[in-house]
């Protein structure tokens, strides 16, 4: 069971122009775009509510609670619909989507290997970043759930007005 410690595995998307991740084991699914209805008196970074067989789930934008920009279009980069989705989390027994640019990969990280954040990162806090692991050009910035959504701001996204 010691290995288990010593490694991670990490579900990476990009957002905005950087590579994110979170621990696999807060994933519930990932599921396609789809029509999101607004929620009255959400938080502005709340999106809304969609209806994933039956459940209804709270649409969280990361675009917008961490003043990210959105993917970068280029001719030969032509944005697919399909690429976005949504990455819906389990923390502590609630569901919640983040919408994503583009899904990548599950890979492995080695605990040893995580660095603490820099001061700022993309606009982020680094109160929400686990840590940041170099990958072979860029950096996997990975982000602390848990932190990103309290108690608190759990109550407020999933009772608005409360």
């Amino acid at each position: 069971m010691a290995e288990e410690n010593t490694q991670y595995q990490l579900v990476t998307f990009q957002l905005g122009d950087e590579l994110y991740g979170v621990d696999i084991m807060d994933v519930k699914e990932i599921v396609k775009v789809q029509a999101v209805r607004p929620i009255p008196n959400a938080p502005y970074y709340v999106e809304g509510i969609i209806n994933l067989r039956g459940e209804i789930i709270p649409i969280i934008n990361l675009h917008k609670r961490f003043h990210i920009q959105k993917r970068k279009e280029s001719s030969e980069d032509i944005y697919d619909e399909d690429e976005g989705g949504f990455i819906i989390l389990d923390i502590e027994g609630n569901k919640i989507g983040i919408i994503i640019d583009r899904i990548n990969r599950v890979v492995p990280v080695e605990r040893s290997e995580i660095k603490p954040p820099p001061q700022m990162l993309s606009g982020i806090g680094t109160e929400y970043i686990e840590g940041v692991v170099r990958q072979e050009t860029a950096y996997l910035i990975i982000l602390d759930t848990r932190k990103m959504f309290n108690a608190n701001e759990l109550q407020k996204i999933l009772e608005p007005g409360a």
